[in-house]
């Protein structure tokens, strides 16, 4: 199977010409053996490379070139199949666009490749490489410096440990969600656990469908009563709720609210977490359940956006506080325009409705420097702090310096 895939880097070195030129006889020595060959752009700052050849093979290159100490700031744009190789002339290229007029750079890289005319004007590599060339693609560059140093520094959680109760037919984890900005927790998420501290699907397993639902809502009285013990301050408790439990429970919300006021807390500290995960029906009486709980003072947000039925339907149909971006598209996100791509497309759409963005599953610190750069403050992931029972774990700060 013919594959092709496209990155781009930066040099760790003064990429001069004899660099470039020992560069390509490497590239060459070791990939015309295994049959790999395509064409690297260099535009003085940033190498843009085309790789085309059997699938094991470009992974194995790649995979060198992204240890390859020559080559920082790796980000891979496109991976695909194609009938034939568009550079199969060439073993392996280095085209400096330095010395070439911008006009002229499309035209010649497409005259050193196999590629016909007609064809080559609607090939999404072509696509590619003349943006590139453009540069436009600078636009959507984060605006930081990458030579800024990066610590981590762990403090103390700025609460007290609670406790569960033996009669409690579930426990809860309490991961926070920081804002790195201003180093302070925003909320505290309420993670439903098993009476023995294990999984979700440990706890609802022995429940039946309907009973799931109930089960659902109930619990959420001891996550209330956990936030009060534990002294949530002006932090916010943020809960999950599947949306057909406020379909399917008589008078959900009316419970609900009767839930947080006995446990000491108001509407305005909590946040109902809707998961995408799960497929609506009755969107009529979902919707009615969403506006009884706005009108209680409760804050909404849209929980794995990106990873479930309808994401983009269900913003359409009612907007959220906040939208909290599935770690499916966090994951790895420095090193994938696609996924970079994508965030950049939910800030955008964010930002024209005034929804607030939260980036969950962070577990890299170098995914934390793409995307605070990226525009987001709010993270939630084992980065951070791992969920704990009935306790918020020390908390891990992300610092840059020089």
């Amino acid at each position: 199977m013919l594959s092709t895939l496209i990155y781009r880097s930066r040099p760790s070195q003064l990429a001069d010409a004899p660099f470039l030129a020992a560069l390509a006889d490497h590239a060459r020595q070791r990939n015309e053996p295994v049959q790999v060959t395509g064409i690297l752009l260099f535009d003085g700052d940033h190498f843009f490379q085309i790789l085309e050849g059997p699938y094991a093979a470009v992974n194995a290159v790649y995979a060198r070139i992204c240890d390859d100490g020559r080559h920082q700031q790796i980000v891979e744009l496109m991976r695909d199949y194609a009938p034939a190789r568009r550079f199969g002339k060439l073993g392996m290229e280095v085209f400096d666009m330095r010395g070439c007029p911008p006009e002229e750079v499309l035209p010649q890289i497409l005259a050193r490749s196999t590629l016909q005319p007609r064809a080559g004007d609607e090939d999404r590599v072509v696509r590619f490489i003349r943006a590139f060339a453009s540069g436009r693609w600078r636009q959507s560059l984060p605006g930081h410096d990458a030579e800024h140093a990066l610590r981590l520094v762990t403090r103390p959680a700025p609460f007290q440990p609670g406790a569960a109760a033996p009669s409690q037919p579930c426990r809860f984890a309490l991961q926070p969600i920081v804002d790195t900005t201003h180093q302070r927790v925003s909320a505290l998420e309420a993670l439903i656990r098993a009476p023995d501290g294990g999984s979700p699907a440990a706890y609802f397993a022995s429940l039946s469908d309907e009973a799931q639902y109930a089960a659902d809502l109930e619990a959420k009285v001891y996550a209330f009563q956990l936030a009060q013990q534990i002294g949530i301050g002006d932090s916010m408790i943020s809960v999950n709720l599947q949306p057909m439990s406020l379909v399917k429970v008589p008078d959900a919300v009316p419970e609900l609210v009767r839930a947080v006021t006995q446990s000491g807390l108001v509407p305005s500290q909590v946040i109902v977490e809707i998961t995408e995960s799960e497929f609506i029906t009755h969107f009529d009486a979902f919707e009615a359940a969403i506006r009884q709980l706005r009108a209680a003072g409760f804050s909404l947000a849209m929980d794995d956006f990106g990873a479930g039925y309808a994401g983009l339907s269900l913003l359409a149909r009612f907007q959220p506080d906040k939208i909290k971006i599935d770690r499916a598209i966090i994951s790895g996100v420095h090193r994938s325009g696609a996924r970079q791509a994508i965030v950049r497309a939910i800030l955008a759409c964010c930002s024209a409705l005034e929804i607030a963005v939260v980036a969950e599953g962070v577990e890299e610190a170098e995914e934390w420097r793409w995307l605070a750069a990226a525009g987001i403050h709010t993270f939630q992931g084992y980065l951070f702090a791992r969920p704990a029972l009935e306790q918020v774990a020390p908390i891990t700060w992300p610092l840059l310096g020089e």
